[in-house]
């Protein structure tokens, strides 16, 4: 990462004691968000807050979408591992890289609305909204799942510019299919990073 790592105060050990028992280390972004804890808290809180009506698995999907058309491979690399433990590592390969055979009609119609979010926000159209309401998503889920893909970009954002690369334990957490489908953003780290 490109920034030297802050005095760790109360919020980032509460951060870093969570990685450890959801994910089993500490992840690098935890470490870049340390400097702002709180910061972090309040977007997950606000990114759980708006998803609240999505399954994991629709989570997963629109992560691994926009994070893949976006050019995150952080993200990609574990969403694409939580994708594969919610269907199967097929499905989780596909979605990175842009084919969604296996999904159900409304979960094409989703991902394929988080790439166009991901992609060019400005050159969606109300078509485009017109067809998630074709598939039976509600105009409270069409927002909610924009917010959702919006905010994931924030943090990417955040996490790409500032030089924060995969943990190399997600080479443990993801198959390998989905670690070798992105080929693209920062690279796996070779070990854990500091």
């Amino acid at each position: 990462m490109f920034l030297d790592q802050p005095e760790y105060g109360d919020g980032a050990r509460r951060m870093f004691n969570d990685d450890e028992r959801y994910m089993g280390w500490v992840m690098n972004v935890s470490k870049l968000w340390a400097w702002q804890p709180d910061s972090q808290r309040a977007l997950f809180d606000l990114l759980d807050s708006v998803s609240s009506g999505f399954s994991m698995r629709q989570r997963a999907l629109l992560v691994a979408a926009c994070a893949s058309t976006f050019g995150d491979s952080y993200c990609s690399m574990a969403w694409g591992g939580k994708l594969a433990k919610e269907s199967d590592t097929g499905t989780a390969v596909g979605v990175l890289t842009g084919a969604d055979d296996g999904l159900t009609t409304a979960e094409k119609v989703m991902t394929r609305w988080a790439r166009a979010v991901a992609a060019d926000p400005n050159a969606t159209t109300q078509a485009d909204v017109d067809v998630l309401r074709s598939v039976g998503f509600s105009d409270a889920d069409i927002f909610a799942m924009t917010a959702f893909v919006g905010l994931r970009i924030a943090f990417s954002t955040v996490n790409d510019a500032l030089g924060a690369q995969p943990d190399g334990e997600l080479r443990n957490f993801s198959p390998p299919e989905v670690i070798a489908a992105v080929d693209f953003g920062r690279p796996i780290a070779d070990d854990r990073s500091p």
